[in-house]
This record gives C-alpha cells, sequence and structure tokens, in this order.
C-alpha cells in the first residue's frame, strides 16, 4: 500500500473536521468491520478491484452522473445520490469518508459487520467442537456483499424518505396559507417548494427505475452475486486460485468467509438462483416506491392547490369584467346627458328659447331620465346574456 498511497485508521468523527480533504479519499472495510482510510489515486483503486475506469468515472463527484448501480465481474458500482461505493466480496470502498452524509453510513456499516463477525467467530468456534453440525444453518447467511449493499439501499431510501417528510411538513402548511390568503410572498414560497419537490421527485424517480430495471433482469441480479464467483473460481474445478482472482488484496488468499461458504450450495446448484437477491431489492423498491407516492400525492395536491387559485383569480376576473361593464354603461349614459348639455350650452345667438325658461328644467328632467332608462335596459339585457351574475 506504500506504493498506492497513504493509509490511516478511520475515524469518521474526526474525518469531518478536516475541510482540506482531498476527494482522492476513500475508507475501505474488511468483513470484520475494520476501516482504514486510503488517499490514492484512481489507478491504484481500478488495480485493487478490477474494474475499468468509466466505471469509476461514475463515481467522481466532480462528474453528475444519475444514480446507478453495476453488477461487474468482481465488484458491485454503487452511485446513490451521496453514496458512491464499490463491493467486493471481501471488503467495501466509499469514497469522500468526511462527507456529513457518509458518516453514517461507514458507522452503520461498521456496526452490522462488526457483529456479524463476532457471530461468526462463535458460530466457527461451534462449528470446531461440534464439527459441521450447523451446516444446515449456514445456508440462512447473506453473502458480504448483500450485507454492504442492503446497508447502502437502507441509507439511501431513509436518506430520500426524510428529505421527502421534511418537503412535505413545509409544503402543506404553505399551501394552505397561500388558498388562504393569495399574496406574492405565498406565491413565491410555494414556487421554491415546488421547484424543490420537482427535483426531489426527479431523485427519487431514479433510483426506483434503476432498482426495477434491475428486478426485470435476472442476469443482472446473477452478477451481484460476488461470493458465488469466488467460490467457483477458487474451486478445483475452476483450474484458476483464488490468489489470481483478487490480485490486490491481501485478505483474499486467507480463507473464504462464512457467507462465500453459505454460497456453495448454491454454486453446486442453480447458478441462475437469484431469489435472495430479488427479495432484498424488492423491500427496499417498496419502501423508495412509497416514498415516490409520497411525492406523487404532493404533487397532486399543488396541482388541486394551483387550480383552486385560478379559479379565485378567474372569478375576481370576472368581477373585474362586471365592475367595468356597469362603468362602461354609465359612462354611455352619462356621454348622452353631456351631449345634450354641449348643445344648449353652445354660445351662439338664438332667439327660440326667448321667454322660455321653464324648458330648462325639462330638458334636464327629461335628459336625465332618458340616460337612467337607457342604463336599465343595458344591465337588463347583459343580466338576459349572463354577462352579469344574479
Amino acid at each position: 500500500m506504500a506504493r498506492e498511497g497513504s493509509v490511516v485508521p478511520a475515524d469518521p468523527q474526526q474525518a469531518v473536521k478536516k475541510k482540506g480533504q482531498s476527494s482522492r479519499s476513500w475508507i475501505l472495510l474488511d468483513t470484520a468491520g475494520h476501516g482504514t482510510v486510503l488517499d490514492v489515486d484512481k489507478y491504484a483503486i481500478m488495480h485493487r478491484v478490477q474494474i475499468h475506469a468509466r466505471d469509476l468515472r461514475i463515481l467522481d463527484p466532480l462528474l453528475s452522473y444519475p444514480s446507478t448501480i453495476l453488477g461487474r465481474e468482481r465488484a458491485i458500482v454503487l452511485n446513490l445520490e451521496h453514496i458512491k461505493a464499490i463491493i467486493t466480496a471481501e471488503e467495501v470502498l466509499l469514497r469522500d469518508p468526511s462527507d456529513i452524509n457518509i458518516i453514517p453510513v461507514v458507522e452503520e456499516l461498521q456496526r452490522r459487520l462488526a457483529v456479524n463477525a463476532i457471530c461468526q467467530g462463535q458460530d466457527d468456534a461451534k462449528e470446531y467442537s461440534h464439527g459441521h453440525n450447523d451446516e444446515a444453518g449456514e445456508d440462512d447467511e447473506s453473502p458480504f456483499e448483500f450485507r454492504a449493499l442492503e446497508v447502502a439501499l437502507e441509507a439511501i431510501c431513509s436518506f430520500l424518505a426524510a428529505r421527502t417528510t421534511e418537503l412535505e411538513t413545509a409544503a402543506y402548511p404553505a399551501l394552505d396559507e397561500l388558498t388562504s390568503k393569495i399574496s406574492s410572498r405565498n406565491l413565491d414560497r410555494v414556487r421554491k417548494l415546488k421547484s424543490e419537490m420537482t427535483r426531489l421527485t426527479a431523485r427519487v424517480q431514479k433510483v426506483r427505475d434503476e432498482l426495477e430495471q434491475l428486478l426485470d433482469d435476472d442476469d443482472d441480479m446473477a452478477d451481484f452475486y460476488l461470493s458465488r464467483k469466488q467460490v467457483g473460481a477458487s474451486s478445483p474445478l475452476s483450474g484458476s486460485g483464488a490468489q489470481n482472482w483478487y490480485p490486490a488484496s491481501p485478505t483474499i488468499g486467507s480463507k473464504i468467509s462464512r457467507a462465500s461458504r453459505a454460497s456453495v450450495a448454491t454454486v453446486r446448484g442453480d447458478e441462475d438462483d437469484v431469489e435472495e437477491l430479488e427479495m432484498l431489492l424488492e423491500a427496499y423498491f417498496m419502501q423508495i416506491d412509497g416514498t415516490l407516492n409520497k411525492l406523487t400525492t404532493l404533487r397532486e395536491y399543488i396541482d388541486d392547490t394551483e387550480d383552486y387559485i385560478n379559479i379565485q383569480l378567474d372569478n375576481h376576473r370576472n368581477q373585474l369584467i362586471q365592475l367595468e361593464l356597469f362603468l362602461s354603461s354609465g359612462t354611455v349614459c352619462l356621454s348622452i346627458y353631456s351631449l345634450v348639455a354641449g348643445i344648449f350650452g353652445m354660445n351662439i345667438p338664438y332667439n327660440w328659447n326667448d321667454n322660455h325658461g321653464y324648458m330648462f328644467k325639462w330638458v334636464v328632467i327629461v335628459t336625465g331620465t332618458f340616460c337612467a332608462f337607457l342604463f336599465i335596459i343595458i344591465m337588463a339585457y347583459a343580466r338576459h346574456k349572463g354577462l352579469v351574475g344574479s
């Protein structure tokens, strides 16, 4: 490891304090949950886990690749939001262990792997004292890669579910407040929440589609059985030893893990049996599908709120149109009255109004009555045609 990069003991609680941590930093967890932080380049990682550069490029944080789960010959490549990991039959490599979102994943992996290692040691002691009477119990042991994959899937599903819950907590009160009072502040608040919901829905949808694609293809799921491949490669019939399968890992040549031995029965039987992985993926597929359903319900609630607001705005717009109709009708009637007043107010000498002073009041009364009668006729016609409400 000296030629590949520096190796330091893993301490996630202190790693978060190192703001200047190199982006090449990885943490390696073995089957016992022991962690080691590796500061190595991509070529060392490629040589260690035997994957291509295009697969490692998916885990580059500088490149915006969507959520992806890839099964390769000797490794599982995970790119699930912030969880960027490489899982082999004997170890897990997680990128950027100083990330605040990665620390809980590392701690959970260490806890589960340590508990499993203790149980494995106790079972090995019983096996040594009682022979192989508990061989049937080994068939229920999950391979190492499935335990690591389960932790990653659980972490990403819980993370997305938590983000969805936070969004629901903020969105529903904001939508209710908007329906009660339409204002620029409430509209801007709902707009930001809707944008956040759209981005979160796309992220959840991508993880769900990735799990659904794996569940639909048994060949892809068969590629995830790394322990089965390791057992097959290390068997006398395979023609190649375990030391050639994993040249960069010093732990491969020691012994096959308990999870790998549990896969012997599957290797001897049906190599295409993917029921164990299928049940694992189905469980988290249902969980992420439930999260997506919550976001879909929230989107429908937002759409219903938008429809309600549009109805309110249309109602206000109709009221303004009715008011404009009233004002326009009154203006037309007053313009007729102004026309008569303008005719009689012209500064033109004429003698037909001499000794007819009483005509002024009759002109005012008749013109006003005519204008009022005309306004009533216009309003009655508009009501008859449904242009104004009852």
